[in-house]
Formats: structure tokens, C-alpha cells, sequence
């Protein structure tokens, strides 16, 4: 899992279009063999450790000594497993979707033939790189920096991330309205800061990268000599870019990617971008204002436009259609790609087995049509009702805790609650199911299904711009074990992959319930008032609503929790970036302290107090459940990638940095000053 996800601005969205379509779940059913997921585990706990020294290893220690990191895994955590086992449930309706079955409805013959497609390895290892051909041959044929450009447009609409980005945003200032967005990009590695670093490990990096370069090339028939000067080539070019892009911690700030402009400045800003033509490749709708997230970026590389060799920039384009394409041509490109992004810079040691490899792309490129099925096998209305009822008990409780904040005064309370009272819950699954009709999925042809799914999602996204964004939008498949909060939409959204154990389960009391999905919905919320979702008002502009005091105020608070997670090693010498994880840090603290004051409340309102189970109390079963759905091992190569790029602490810091800044914690668990648990200086925001 890459854990609960703030969804900024700049990752696309994903929308409903297009009227409910017609379902055919008959025939799908659960596998039988479905593992078994319990809410709450007395087993996963390590009952030695006390409980107030590490209360991460003494509710997970147990799990963690029985679940080590499978070898086709790159890290294993309780939402691995959730994930596991969702992906067994798609496994079995694709399977069975791909049966060539007159009876099968359009849309099940589209998620079947897409898959079976997908499966198809032996074909891939027959055609080797020909299904490339077409594209390798346009890069051949550019003559000059306009057909460079044009050609960027066309990879791009296919699914090739070169050079940078281009899509639909809504509108900073003026959410309701979704305009265009040009954004920096273009890399190979995960991060500028792998280019930029020298350390050992990051030179280390590079060299690796290098020669899976050049191997990629060789393996497209190049010569080693020829591959190996192309490869420097593109280390040069990728450079350049990274020098270019904004760290990921400036990155996170909305007033960093604020420059509206309209083409025509841009086109002067970047004026080797040949932008009017390149947008006019892309068939993009008409464009009266853009927004530039990183002038600078487009200012340097239009000097790099301008005075890199074409024949270089050929080989760049060149080396991204291999790279996007790698995973699913055949095996020495698969072996390949797998060797150096999922082995060497995440620490997987073995291939996934091909169906695992496209359930998962199934899910990415076709998920409302493929989610139909899965819904209405685990989840139906009645789970949105239930899961409704706690979301409206914690957004009760977060009005309550915004009420009785002492630091906050009485104008920015005032905003702040209306920004709350205009959150909206979207849960489960759309309202009205995505439109796939136009999607050409040819049976047999995976690279070209997979192209035109590419581009289908590409053209869906563009059509967006000048039009009023539309709110009911999921950025997120029903499958998926996720949730996050969407700031200029205000909403929260919980697909109904997450909403099931460990997470939630009806046979259990309240109090596991509150400390799973209850954290996770009170995760959600407090983004909406972390150190960047407090900068959107009620209507998801980009407004400040504070007053200086209160600001000030507020930004002291956040930095207690930057500086504490600044303090916690993630691998060897590598710490967490605490300005990096400082929104979900925020999110976590608070979202604990939200749903504890929920269930808190729901007992209340019973007017008993609930009994022991299996000897804890209501309050310590919720801290249990809460530590629990994070109960993780990882690999050290994926502890530091997460470390440098990941926006999200590990699940031990997630736990222990949480906990031992709840005095509502330490009275549970009858914690004393001076131990790891209780923190001298705890912090606070919500």
C-alpha cells in the first residue's frame, strides 16, 4: 500500500462519465480458497515488550516475526494481505470474464479480452520488440524541433511520460472550473535528487541505471559501443531536467505551483516548447489560461531544447518508449526492467506471477468496468450506510474538537467550520458507472489495447478542460485498499476495497472498528486541515481563511511534528524528511485523536460501559486496532526509496509517533513520564 493518500492537485484525477451501465454479475462468484482476514488479532501481538517502551512491536511483533516480506514483494504489511486478497477476487471474475462467451456483456467482454491479452506471454516472447516499431520509427523520422515537439504529444497520448506533463486541473483560484496544467517531468529514476546527490548510494544509483540503459538498448538492437554512448546521453538530458524540477517538499506547497498564465506567455516563457503547435497536437480543447506549476522548469529546458543536439533528444524519446513498455514485451526486456526498478531500487527478489502483474493493470486502465463486478460481489449499498454512520460520528467529533481547541480563535474557528460542514463523503463506488464503449480492446494485440486504453484516458482527461469540475469524480478504482481526501474538491472518499477487515468488520465491537476504518476516516478529514489542505477554503479555492495569529500558531504546531519525524531513521543513515511527511503526520495525529473521541462519544451515548475483550478495555482494543492495520515488514532497498520520495512515514512511526503524543494514550495504557511512549514534547494540531 502506498498508504492514505493526500491527492494533490497535480495527480490526476480519475471522473465518472456517462449514464450506469448495464451489469452482468451472474455467473461471478468468491473463490473458495479466499484467505482470511480478522479485524483484530490478540496473535500479532509480542506481549513481552511493554507496551509503553515500543507499543508498535508490542502490538505487531507477533505479526511481523510470521509474515516476512514474500519474495515477490518489496514490502508485506496488513494492507498487503487486504490487497492480496482483493486481487484474488478480480483474479477469478477475470479469469472467467476472458472465457470467449457469446453471453458475455460488452463490458465483460472488454475487462476478459483486455486480460487474456495480457496473459498472452507467449506472444510477447514471439514478437520481441516489433510492437514498438511504429514508434521507434516516428522518433527515427524527426526532422526538427516541431516534429520533436509534436511527437512528444503523440507519446504522451499513449502513455509515455516524456519531457513533462500536460493535463486538466481545477482551477486554483476558481475550483468549481478545471483548466489546463503543464507540469515538470520526464525522469527515469524515482526522484531530481537521485541525479543530484553524491552520496555513495546515489552514485552507486546512477552507475546501475546507466547500465540498465544501455542494456535496454542493446536488447533493441543497438550495439554496445552505440548503447552505451546513448545511455550517457540520456543520464545528461534526465540531468539537466532534474536540475530543473522543484524538490518534493517545495513541491507539496499549492503557492509553489501557482503561475496562471495564458499560452501565449507561456509560449514566450518557454518559446522552444513550440507550445501553440504542441497543444494543438494534442487536440486539446481551447486553452484561454494554463497554469504553470515550475516556471523555471520550462524556462531552463527550452534552453536545453535549444541547444542539445535533435539526434540526442531521439534517443532520449527512444529510451522512455522502451522503459514504458518494457514490463510487457518479452522476457529479457521484462527480466530487464525488473532487474533494476523492482530488484535493485525496491528490493523485490522475485517477478510477480504474470496474472498478479495484470490484474493489477487491468484494475489501472479499465477499473470502473472491472470494479462492477468486484462490488457486487463484497461490498453492495448496505456497506455505504454503515459506513456513512462513522463518518458522520467522527466529522461530529471534529466539530466538537474545532470548538474546543483553545490556541484557535473565535474567526478562524468560524471558517474553519464551515469548511468542515463542506466536506462531502463519497463512499464505495461512483454513482454512475464510467463509459468504456470507446475503448478498442482487439484480443490478441496487448500493446496496441494497451495504447488505446492509454489514450482513451488521455482524451477523457483533456475533454475536462474549460469545463466545471465535476465533484462525483473517484481518482480511485472500487478494488483499491486506499482512501484520500481531494482539496479542491473538499471530499473525502473511501473505496470499498479498504472498507473490510482489517479495517472494518461488523462481527467486531466498536472500539476495533473506531481504531481501523475510524482512523483512516479521521485520517481523511484532518487533511483537509493539515499544512497544506488548511490553505483551500470550503469551496476547494485556494484562499487563506486564517488569521495571522491563529497562523502563526498553527505552523508552530505543525513544525513539533516535522521536527519529531525529522528524528526517526527510516534505514541505515537515511531519516525521514519531516517537511515531506508532515501532511500525513498531521493527518495521522489527528485522525487518531478524531476517532477516539467518537467512539468515546458512542459509548457515551449508551450509556454502559462496554466489558473487557480478551482481556483489554474499549479504549485499549482501539489503540491495538489502530497499530495493527499498520503491522509491516520492508525490505531496506524499499525503506529508503519510501524514505526519499514517499510522502508517508513507515508503519512503525505511524504508531509510535502517534501514540506518544496522546495524553489520552498514556492514561489507557498507564505510561509514565520519561518513557519512549510519552513524549516531552508532545505535539498537537488537532
Amino acid at each position: 500500500m502506498r498508504s492514505l493518500r493526500f491527492i494533490a492537485v497535480l495527480l490526476l484525477p480519475v471522473s465518472v462519465c456517462g449514464a450506469q451501465t448495464a451489469r452482468d454479475p451472474s455467473g461471478f462468484s468468491l473463490p473458495s480458497d479466499l484467505p482470511a482476514i480478522t479485524a483484530f488479532d490478540v496473535s500479532a501481538m509480542d506481549k513481552t515488550v511493554d507496551a509503553c517502551a515500543d507499543f508498535y512491536k508490542y502490538a505487531c511483533g507477533g505479526w511481523m516475526a510470521k509474515n516476512p516480506v514474500p519474495p515477490d514483494q518489496a514490502i508485506w504489511g496488513r494492507f498487503s494481505q487486504l490487497q492480496e486478497r482483493n486481487r484474488d477476487i478480480l483474479h477469478a471474475i477475470l479469469e472467467k470474464a476472458a472465457q470467449p462467451d457469446p453471453k458475455r456483456s460488452a463490458v465483460v467482454q472488454k475487462i476478459g479480452d483486455f486480460y487474456a491479452s495480457c496473459m498472452d506471454e507467449g506472444k510477447a516472447n514471439a514478437l520481441g520488440a516489433k510492437p514498438l516499431q511504429p514508434q521507434l520509427d516516428r522518433i527515427g523520422k524527426i526532422a526538427n524541433r516541431a516534429e520533436l515537439i509534436t511527437t512528444v504529444a503523440y507519446l504522451q497520448s499513449v502513455g509515455v511520460p516524456v519531457l513533462f506533463q500536460f493535463g486538466p486541473s481545477p482551477d486554483l483560484h476558481k475550483a468549481s472550473i478545471t483548466i489546463g496544467q503543464v507540469n515538470q517531468g520526464g525522469l527515469g529514476l524515482p526522484d531530481r535528487d537521485y541525479y543530484l546527490k553524491d552520496d555513495a548510494k546515489s552514485v552507486e544509483t546512477r552507475e546501475k541505471y546507466l547500465a540498465h540503459v544501455t542494456k535496454s538498448f542493446e536488447l533493441l538492437g543497438d550495439n554496445p559501443q552505440t548503447a552505451a554512448a546513448e545511455a550517457k546521453t540520456v543520464m545528461s538530458i534526465e540531468t539537466a531536467l532534474a536540475k530543473a524540477a522543484m524538490d518534493r517538499v517545495e513541491f507539496r506547497k499549492p503557492e509553489n505551483r501557482d503561475h496562471p498564465m495564458t499560452p501565449q506567455q507561456l509560449a514566450q516563457l518557454a518559446p522552444a516548447f513550440e507550445i501553440q503547435q504542441y497543444f494543438v497536437a494534442t487536440a486539446a480543447p481551447p486553452l484561454e489560461k494554463v497554469n504553470v506549476t515550475n516556471p523555471e522548469f520550462f524556462k531552463q529546458t527550452s534552453a536545453q531544447l535549444e541547444s542539445v543536439p535533435l539526434n540526442d533528444w531521439k534517443s532520449y524519446l527512444r529510451w522512455h518508449v522502451v522503459r514504458h513498455a518494457s514490463p510487457w514485451l518479452s522476457t529479457p526486456f521484462v527480466t530487464e526492467n525488473f532487474g533494476f526498478y523492482d530488484q535493485y531500487l525496491e528490493g523485490q527478489q522475485e517477478q510477480q506471477a504474470r496474472w498478479k502483474r495484470c490484474v493489477r493493470l487491468t484494475d489501472q486502465k479499465l477499473g470502473e468496468a472491472l470494479g462492477q463486478s468486484y462490488v457486487d460481489l463484497t461490498f453492495g449499498v448496505e456497506g455505504k450506510q454503515r459506513t456513512l454512520k462513522m463518518v458522520e460520528a467522527i466529522e461530529k467529533a471534529m466539530g466538537e474538537d474545532l470548538q474546543s481547541l483553545a490556541w484557535m480563535t473565535p474567526e478562524t474557528r468560524k471558517a474553519a467550520a464551515v469548511k468542515l460542514a463542506g466536506i462531502t463523503n463519497k463512499i464505495g463506488y461512483p454513482d454512475n458507472w464510467r463509459d468504456y464503449s470507446k475503448v478498442n480492446v482487439v484480443r490478441g494485440d496487448f500493446l496496441g489495447d494497451l495504447n488505446r486504453a492509454n489514450n482513451f484516458e488521455r482524451t477523457r482527461q483533456l475533454n475536462k478542460i474549460g469545463k466545471p469540475t465535476d465533484k462525483l469524480e473517484w481518482g480511485m478504482s472500487p478494488p483499491t485498499v486506499n482512501a484520500y481526501y481531494n482539496p479542491p474538491q473538499n471530499n473525502i472518499n473511501f473505496p470499498a476495497g479498504i472498507l473490510q477487515p482489517p479495517f472494518y468488520d461488523n462481527k467486531m465491537d466498536d472500539a476495533v472498528n473506531f481504531g481501523g476504518i475510524g482512523a483512516v476516516i479521521g485520517h481523511e478529514l484532518t487533511h483537509g486541515f493539515d499544512d497544506q489542505g488548511s490553505k483551500y477554503d470550503a469551496v476547494g479555492d485556494l484562499r487563506n481563511w486564517w488569521t495571522e495569529a491563529d497562523k502563526a500558531e498553527f505552523e508552530k504546531r505543525t513544525s513539533c511534528i516535522s521536527d519529531e519525524y525529522d528524528q526517526f531513521v527510516a534505514v541505515d543513515d537515511v531519516h525521514l524528511k519531516g517537511r515531506l511527511t508532515l501532511g500525513e503526520n498531521t493527518a495521522d495525529n489527528g485522525g487518531v485523536r478524531l476517532s477516539l473521541m467518537a467512539l468515546r462519544n458512542k459509548m457515551a451515548e449508551e450509556k454502559h460501559a462496554p466489558k473487557p475483550i480478551d482481556g483489554f478495555t474499549p479504549e485499549q482494543r482501539f489503540f491495538l486496532s489502530f497499530a495493527q492495520i499498520w503491522c509491516q515488514n520492508v525490505n531496506p532497498a524499499q525503506a529508503r526509496l519510501r524514505a526519499l520520495t514517499d510522502p508517508h512515514s513507515p508503519g512503525r512511526y505511524r504508531v509510535n509517533g502517534v501514540v506518544s503524543n496522546m495524553p489520552e494514550f498514556q492514561q489507557t495504557w498507564g505510561c509514565k513520564p520519561g518513557q519512549p511512549m510519552v513524549r516531552a514534547n508532545a505535539c498537537r494540531v488537532w
